[in-house]
């Protein structure tokens, strides 16, 4: 289940109000990442949604799946 972390949808907005990119995964919509560039606003959101799902396997808990089915 790990590779669906790739198939997660994200999105990087830049955020006025804290000055900073803000990184979302549409999957998991309570976590977010600020950062001064998109590009690391984008790999640390990622990272997060990776600890959680590898936190939720070994606790057995059921692991979202992704929006988009694989084409």
């Amino acid at each position: 289940m790990m590779d669906c972390c790739y198939r997660y949808q994200y999105q990087v907005k830049y955020s006025a109000e804290d000055g900073e990119y803000v990184g979302l995964c549409v999957e998991f919509q309570s976590m977010s990442w600020l950062d001064v560039t998109s590009e690391r606003a984008f790999e640390r959101i990622q990272a997060v949604v990776r600890n959680v799902v590898s936190d939720m396997q070994a606790n057995g808990e059921a692991v979202p799946e992704p929006e988009l089915p694989v084409a």
